[in-house]
């Protein structure tokens, strides 16, 4: 476990995790991470999703030390960790924490962003992961983010991808959009990050979402809510050839962005972006400082080669 007495004053840690006494709302549904537990374990979706985050993480991560901010159950963070890095999940749910706790994760901190007032600069890399979407103000919630990682570190987040496969299932997760490549980028470098990573995944997934949930949606015809029981179901690993294709392409898209290729489109993004280490430019000369640019090439080998950040 992590000291966090370093990094906020605004945190106390009692029966196994650090608490803010602040408050204040998200836009999650308060059963969200009670419905999810339920799913996770079984999910190819989920396990899916951990893979390429794990792919990226030991492309792109400077040290092993990762804010997994709105991080839910902890089911991202179990699997950096598992995998030899540093997570501190920082989830507002009470269920949520209280899950991760049971899954291991060694740091827990039951707040939301704003309440754990972590200092300026102190993060060394951080973690959106399915988060972003459910903020009404990103671009103002991306700039906190900026505004709290150290100079160089990284932002590694995954977001629904593409405005035309809004569907009611969105409406009813308490999302406020989906993005589009460009504008996930565009918004990133608004922040003041520079954006070094972006591609798709869940490539597989375009159809089935497209023609099961985002038309019937624009032609009004509203789905039936799906109980818990009918959720499990279409998350569960499928047998047999559609399955094998399934796992299959999942596997192709793990290792193509394990070799730091793109993937056209997807159902999701996972983009990697650097807040800036220090100027790209000396005061009055007017180029690029080329011994600074010598210095950070952006050619990161494996987490686990690397010095770590703390």
């Amino acid at each position: 476990m992590i000291d966090l007495s370093g990094y906020s004053s605004a945190l106390q840690f009692a029966d196994g995790l650090w608490t803010a006494a602040a408050r204040n709302p998200v836009s999650y549904p308060g059963e969200g991470n009670a419905f999810c537990f339920q799913l996770e374990e079984t999910s190819f979706w989920f396990r899916h999703r951990n893979a390429c985050i794990l792919a990226a993480a030991r492309n792109h991560l400077q040290g092993g030390v990762i804010f997994d901010i709105g991080g839910g159950n902890g089911f991202v963070s179990r699997a950096l960790q598992a995998a030899g890095l540093t997570p501190v999940l920082v989830e507002p749910g009470p269920a949520g924490a209280a899950n991760a706790l049971r899954r291991g994760v060694a740091t827990v901190v039951r707040a939301t962003l704003e309440d754990a007032a972590f200092r300026p600069e102190s993060l060394p890399n951080a973690g959106l992961f399915d988060v972003l979407e459910h903020v009404g103000a990103d671009a103002d919630f991306l700039g906190r983010v900026f505004a709290l990682l150290r100079p160089g570190g990284r932002l590694l987040l995954t977001v629904p991808a593409h405005a035309w496969l809004w569907s009611d299932e969105d409406a009813v997760a308490g999302h406020h959009r989906r993005y589009g490549r460009r504008d996930l980028t565009a918004r990133l470098a608004g922040a003041g990050f520079e954006p070094r990573y972006v591609t798709g995944f869940f490539h597989f997934l375009v159809l089935p979402v497209l023609l099961g949930r985002a038309l019937p949606a624009r032609l009004g015809r509203r789905r039936r809510a799906l109980d818990a029981a009918s959720h499990r179901s279409a998350h569960r690993s499928r047998g047999g050839p559609l399955g094998a294709l399934v796992a299959a392409l999942g596997r192709l898209e793990e290792r193509r962005i394990a070799r730091g290729g793109r993937i056209p489109f997807g159902s999701s993004l996972l983009a990697v972006a650097r807040k800036p280490a220090w100027p790209e430019t000396k005061p009055g000369s007017g180029h690029q400082d080329t011994k600074a640019r010598s210095r950070d090439s952006d050619k990161f080998g494996p987490v686990q080669n690397r010095p770590p950040a703390d």
